[in-house]
């Protein structure tokens, strides 16, 4: 044995040192593993906890991929059709020959296309110029018979300007001969003054509507004198004789001085056919104004004064207002002297003439003196 071990003396306890209760270990044994069972409980209880809540999330995420694995497979139903249908569509495409064949006239025919609209824009563009140099000569046409039959001057200037308008858009030198010839009649129609002719109907309309109220006036017997003879009273008052001339004046009247002539006082009948006269002649003269006759105007008006002069007094003032209004409607012209449009016609149609041969034939010839010098 070795010097270092303890006698066994020193294992023993004193004899007066008191004695250890073994009870303490005990209870903290108890509790220490009181402790440890909770422990373990709560550990199983979350365990227990966290394994339920992992289930019911697996189950969740199943039913997630299950509704996922569902909308692929919808997906992957439409995709088959698509590509059904593409293939179907493939399947009805030409092939690549074909294709490039196909090609190749879509070309042909856009440069075809194309010459052919230049082509159509080169002959459209010389029908549109005869077109309207036809245009020209029409509106001459027309202004001429429009001075002939009406002696419509404004008409007539507006269709001679359109015509020069024309010529002018043309923007051709060789247009400068007509549209001279053009601007000569629109000077000469522009000097002329067209007539009034509706305002000249319009007041024998009137004065004929007047004719319907027309009265012959019964001559009037003025005595700027006393009573004939003299007849007055001797006393206070009037006299039988003069009480008796006065009834007797108002019927009858004798006048030894009188020189005017006394016309016989129209009535009935006769005053009918007065006013029927001078309506026709009133209506004659609207025919003449509106047509032009200046000959048949005057006449009808002279036979309207007539009729007034030689059936109503001058004292009349409804007939000698009208014989007024007559005098001053017979003075208006219903006529004018028109220009001659003939020189612009014939100049625009020798520039159609001339715009409808070739250009060589259109170049003027060449002097005889430059032809034969060397």
């Amino acid at each position: 044995m070795s010097e270092t071990a303890l006698p066994k003396d020193d294992l023993v306890p004193p004899a007066d040192a008191p004695a250890e209760t073994p009870t303490a270990p005990a209870q903290r044994n108890g509790n220490g593993l009181a402790i440890v069972a909770l422990l373990l409980g709560a550990a199983g209880i979350a365990a227990g906890g966290w394994g339920v809540w992992q289930v019911r999330h697996l189950e969740a995420g199943h039913q997630a991929q299950s509704g996922q694995l569902e909308a692929l497979n919808a997906q992957s139903q439409i995709l088959k059709q698509s590509e059904q249908q593409l293939a179907a569509r493939l399947a009805q495409m030409p092939a690549a020959d074909e294709l490039e064949e196909r090609r190749r006239l879509v070309a042909q025919l856009q440069g075809d296309q194309q010459h052919l609209s230049q082509r159509l824009e080169t002959v459209l563009g010389a029908s549109r110029k005869d077109w309207r140099l036809a245009e020209a000569e029409h509106l001459l046409r027309l202004a001429s018979l429009r001075l002939s039959a009406l002696q419509d001057i404004s008409s007539a200037r507006a269709l001679v300007q359109g015509a020069d308008e024309i010529l002018r858009e043309q923007n051709d030198p060789g247009a400068f001969a007509a549209r001279e010839q053009l601007a000569n009649s629109l000077a000469a129609l522009h000097s002329v003054t067209q007539p009034d002719r509706t305002g000249l109907y319009l007041k024998l309309a009137a004065l004929r509507e007047q004719v319907v109220q027309l009265n012959a006036l019964a001559p009037e017997f003025q005595n700027q004198g006393e009573s004939l003879f003299g007849l007055t009273a001797d006393g206070d008052g009037p006299s039988r004789w003069s009480q008796w001339w006065e009834q007797i004046s108002r019927y009858f009247r004798i006048d030894f001085n009188a020189d005017k002539n006394v016309r016989p006082l129209l009535a009935g009948q006769a005053l009918n056919q007065v006013r029927l006269t001078l309506s026709l002649a009133l209506e004659q003269a609207q025919w003449a104004a509106l047509n032009g006759e200046p000959k048949v105007y005057t006449q009808a008006l002279d036979e309207a004064l007539s009729v007034l002069l030689s059936n109503f007094n001058r004292d009349n003032p409804q007939s000698r207002v009208m014989v007024e209004q007559i005098d001053e409607l017979a003075k208006q012209p219903v006529s004018v002297v028109t220009p001659d449009l003939a020189g612009s016609l014939s100049a625009v149609q020798a520039y159609l003439e001339r715009s409808h041969l070739p250009a060589e034939e259109a170049r003027p010839a060449a002097p005889a003196s430059e032809e034969t010098s060397p």
